[in-house]
């Protein structure tokens, strides 16, 4: 690829868990990617080896300030993602999705950009239907706890799309279901992290609710490579679309199968279900096996291994 072919990319959040595996796989396809984080969740450690590719380029940045710089894709990905984190400071969540979204939009109507919104699973709230398609228009409570996030994430749509109508701008939107895998932070208080570090530490594994709440859990490779896929499609084609593994299992299961994976003595415990915790979460993904020719390749026990082996290296 040539000086004059190479795409200039900006991630937002790019020293984060997703942001620094995509930052990773442009790097890698040649493009000059500008990696823009304000480490709140993200982590130097987690690109330190892309800094010295001469196409990688690192930017401490706030996207709830404007920016300028020039080009030719925008992935927007920034935003704490876990309760423990949006939940610390809930109106600079908001502020984030809200904000960030208008600053980063701007940025792409001003540079004719293409841009691509991380959105979630969690628009869809706590849903009455299973599994969960794009049509659905979710279930969430707007005064909650979660609703910095929640509500935050669907009014970065609705500017995506007003973006799009009003200014003519190419968007992609991709609901990402749960992901996990090498280099999620150690103290989002999430699922997987949360049940290998008690295990390896041999620490009692905290189950909240009964357990048989179902999850939904995509290897994070699997997940880069259908954003990558989304933002290469043709340029009428907006979203959203879901993106997660179909595969569903009990909170109780994974804990199961993460004990035995790490051969831990860890007991399992039951503690009081958040408020607004949803009961059940599985992806209808039929738009993206259509669109994008794209479902999830590796199973939970392989992505579980690799997982495990991250965390047993940094902690």
């Amino acid at each position: 690829m040539t000086s004059f072919e190479k795409k200039r990319v900006l991630v937002t959040g790019g020293a984060g868990f997703l942001g620094s595996h995509l930052c990773e796989r442009l790097v890698g396809e040649g493009n000059e990617v500008i990696c823009l984080d304000n480490y709140y969740t993200g982590s130097k450690n987690n690109i330190f080896h892309l800094i010295s590719n001469e196409n990688f380029e690192l930017l401490r940045h706030d996207i709830c300030f404007p920016l300028y710089v020039e080009v030719d894709e925008i992935y927007n990905l920034a935003c704490p993602a876990s309760p423990i984190h949006y939940q610390y400071d809930p109106v600079q969540t908001t502020k984030t999705s809200v904000h960030g979204s208008i600053n980063m939009l701007g940025l792409a109507k001003r540079q004719n950009a293409k841009i691509f919104q991380a959105s979630t699973s969690e628009v869809y709230g706590d849903p009455e239907i299973h599994p969960q398609n794009e049509s659905y228009w979710g279930r969430v409570n707007p005064i909650g706890p979660r609703s910095c996030y929640d509500e935050g994430k669907r009014c970065a749509e609705t500017l995506f799309f007003d973006y799009y109508r009003q200014h003519k701008l190419k968007i992609k939107i991709a609901r990402i279901f749960n992901t996990y895998g090498p280099r999620m932070h150690p103290n989002d208080g999430r699922v997987v992290s949360n049940f290998i570090i008690q295990a390896l530490t041999n620490k009692n594994i905290t189950i909240y609710g009964d357990g048989k709440q179902t999850r939904s859990f995509c290897f994070v490779d699997d997940l880069i490579d259908a954003m990558s896929l989304i933002m290469n499609t043709d340029d009428d084609f907006t979203g959203p679309m879901n993106i997660g593994n179909p595969d569903e299992f009990t909170i109780q299961e994974i804990a199961g199968k993460i004990v035995k994976l790490t051969n831990s003595k860890s007991k399992i415990v039951f503690k009081q279900l958040p408020e607004d915790d949803p009961k059940q979460r599985k992806p209808d993904i039929s738009i993206a096996k259509e669109k994008i020719n794209w479902e999830p390749k590796i199973n939970l026990i392989d992505g579980l291994k690799q997982t495990i082996n991250y965390f047993e290296k940094i902690i």
